[in-house]
């Protein structure tokens, strides 16, 4: 017996949230041949705000299995989109279109490397917040060591060894700048890829933080005030930007007509996130330059210095959608580069 825990996301506006559900197999399979014969799933989209109640069903597509590292054995975690009946993708399925978009523009080999930011929360405040007031300002928490200064750890570290054991490709995790916030960061890979496993991480996480009483917050801006926000820097690269010298420039550039279509689709909040301080661009602004942390794309100095590399988009909500954004970012680069 194989226990599938089928995750997906579902119809919550405007944030959309991850939901669960397990499923007792009969398999013999290895892992790889057995995401092939996972079968289909229904379950009741009038209570995801997917469906209405007199014709509540949405089925459950597995589209990514990995190895289960909360319940260990051979039990699996299986990654869905949703679908309605009749076999259409549903509103709020933005893989069907990222799938699309990574199809079309696959000789392109595009890489993506998403920096999640979250924060840790334990009745409505972030973690190392006193009950009353506020700790002292940003400044010694960012990559911090010591109880003082890092809080949460625990479920941080143990977030990292179950991604790591689920197959996930997590690259690091740091401390940020404000008590209770870290990140992670997923990749490099392909736009359909790290999107999944963006989604598989952020499951985990809120199951890690689940067994701890401790509440995830992927707001953009969770604590008013002097507090930097939590965003989801998204870096960003094609075959011919990491081998042909001077194409990043173009990359970057390319980003600045649909600037604000992109605003529109990186995470609900996004304002005030992006208000020109704390190392954002305005949200009514666009900018790129190099080393430049208050842009809205930086250009990170060895990029500048060897001419060729990876572009960092830093708009993106910590709330965002990643189907959404890797389409865009992919869609708006590729068709420029192709000179579309």
């Amino acid at each position: 017996m194989i226990k599938a825990e089928y995750i997906w996301i579902d119809g919550t506006d405007p944030t959309p949230r991850l939901r669960s559900k397990t499923r007792v197999l009969e398999s013999g399979d290895s892992l790889p041949a057995l995401l092939d014969s996972l079968p289909q799933w229904s379950f009741d989209g009038s209570s995801t705000n997917q469906a209405e109640g007199s014709s509540s069903d949405c089925l459950l597509n597995p589209v990514w299995a990995g190895h289960d590292p909360l319940r260990g054995g051979r039990n699996i975690l299986v990654l869905c989109d949703v679908y309605v009946p009749g076999g259409l993708p549903h509103s709020s399925n933005k893989r069907y279109d990222c799938k699309g978009i990574s199809a079309e523009y696959e000789k392109e080999e595009c890489w993506f490397g998403l920096e999640q930011e979250y924060t840790l929360m334990s009745n409505g405040r972030p973690l190392g917040f006193p009950r009353d007031g506020y700790p002292d300002p940003q400044g010694p928490y960012y990559c911090s060591v010591g109880a003082s200064n890092a809080h949460g750890r625990q479920i941080v570290e143990e977030h990292l060894d179950l991604c790591l054991q689920a197959g996930l490709r997590i690259s690091g995790i740091n401390a940020e700048v404000m008590p209770g916030q870290w990140e992670f960061q997923v990749g490099p890979l392909g736009p359909l890829m790290v999107s999944d496993q963006l989604w598989v991480a952020r499951y985990l996480l809120e199951r890690v933080a689940e067994k701890y009483g401790v509440t995830v917050s992927w707001e953009g801006k969770p604590m008013k005030g002097d507090w930097n926000g939590a965003g989801c820097h998204t870096n960003f690269s094609t075959l011919a930007m990491r081998t042909q010298e001077g194409l990043y420039e173009k990359a970057a550039e390319a980003l600045r007509g649909s600037a604000q279509m992109h605003i529109s689709n990186y995470g609900h909040g996004i304002e005030e996130r992006l208000t020109g301080l704390h190392e954002t661009c305005s949200y009514e602004d666009f900018r790129w330059g190099v080393s430049d942390r208050g842009a809205s794309v930086r250009i990170p100095l060895q990029v500048a210095r060897e001419g060729v590399g990876y572009i960092e988009d830093r708009r993106p909500n910590a709330n965002c959608d990643p189907y959404l954004v890797t389409t865009l970012i992919t869609h708006t680069i590729c068709k420029e580069l192709r000179g579309e």
